[in-house]
């Protein structure tokens, strides 16, 4: 993520200042290898330097908290990769820290910045899709498939007690709720370890989740998360059945947003010609040039960019508590899971 974030910082047109780690070894191989000037000894000493304004918070999850809170109390608007916190009591924290101190606050939902995300999401606004009557959606990879694949998410004290839909459930129900403009208010979910051990240790967290849900308005929601689905890389998928047409997204073919009708659907292509709004804005090159996950990333950090000079999130960013939503959906998740049953869902005032 570090590759992703310094290319994008430097596509938006934003200097680097410099890089810490968790040694000042391994400070000096990130910065070597992203090729940055500076390589700090530690937190502190990028704290002490004025030259930082803006702190990317890009460490496993179980640090997020600690560091987000330090950067924030410093001064510094903040970047932190998702989930914001390992618990929901510590996202709140976060949320309510940022709240009312002027600082910009965001996380990376950056599926959000695909213009035809954003086509869809316009589409509903403007009542073309009609009343929604139900969601179908997945996030579906298979680099945890074999038992002997391995990475420090796995260890629950690094990643947190959820893993498969902290890490990408998250995304899916926030593209969700993002492109519906409803939130979920109720869910049941099952989810599932398939291998008790990986590269020798046990483990805690989940492989796979399934899960129904129901939006504000009635519509019922279907959503299977895996990280042991062969074949599938980043297969983020979503489709939106409404009284007047479908919509259906895939991140894997993010030029595309088709258009389910009666008698007749469509599959429209992304034209900046055609389109409105942010999907317009955000859709940086002509018709016909491909748009990707980079690009969206560095939409992601212009428009953050954009809301520090601003003074103010601009429309659609994702925020603080945004993260806050996303840890409350899966505290919900597991806590379904554990009990076999419905889950109310905290909803969030403070949430955009």
């Amino acid at each position: 993520m570090g590759q992703v974030h310094a290319h994008a910082l430097r596509a938006a047109g934003i200097p680097i200042v410099g890089v810490a780690s968790s040694s000042p070894e391994s400070a000096t191989r990130a910065a070597e290898r992203l090729g940055i000037a500076r390589a700090y000894a530690d937190i502190d000493e990028l704290l002490a330097d004025e030259a930082v304004t803006l702190v990317h918070v890009l460490t496993p999850n179980a640090t997020h908290a600690a560091l987000a809170t330090r950067a924030l109390d410093s001064g510094r608007h903040v970047v932190c990769e998702k989930p914001l916190a390992t618990t929901a009591a510590d996202a709140s924290a976060l949320a309510s820290r940022a709240s009312g101190t002027g600082l910009i606050p965001a996380v990376p939902f950056v599926y959000r910045f695909h213009p035809m995300v954003r086509a869809a999401r316009e589409r509903i606004a403007r009542g073309e899709t009609g009343r929604l009557l139900s969601v179908q959606g997945a996030y579906l990879q298979d680099w945890l498939l074999a038992a002997d694949d391995d990475n420090w998410r796995v260890d629950a004290g690094q990643g947190g007690a959820s893993r498969a839909f902290a890490d990408i459930g998250s995304h899916l129900c926030d593209l969700l709720e993002f492109i519906a403009g409803e939130r979920i208010t109720r869910l049941v979910a099952r989810t599932r370890t398939v291998h008790a051990e990986r590269g020798g240790h046990a483990v805690e967290t989940e492989d796979l989740v399934g899960m129904l849900a129901e939006l504000q308005g009635g519509a019922l929601v279907s959503l299977l998360v895996s990280q042991v689905a062969p074949g599938r890389k980043n297969g983020l998928v979503l489709e939106l059945h409404g009284e007047g047409e479908s919509l259906r997204f895939e991140q894997e073919r993010p030029e595309e947003l088709w258009i389910g009708r009666r008698r007749e659907s469509l599959l429209q292509l992304r034209n900046p010609d055609e389109l409105q709004g942010d999907a317009a804005r955000l859709s940086t090159l002509p018709a016909g040039h491909p748009l990707g996950y980079q690009d969206a990333f560095t939409a992601f950090v212009a428009d953050t960019a954009r809301s520090i000079t601003e003074g103010a999130p601009v429309a659609g960013l994702p925020v603080f508590a945004d993260g806050l939503r996303a840890a409350r959906l899966t505290e919900a998740v597991l806590a379904s899971a554990t009990l076999g049953a419905w889950v109310e869902v905290p909803a969030e005032e403070e949430s955009r």
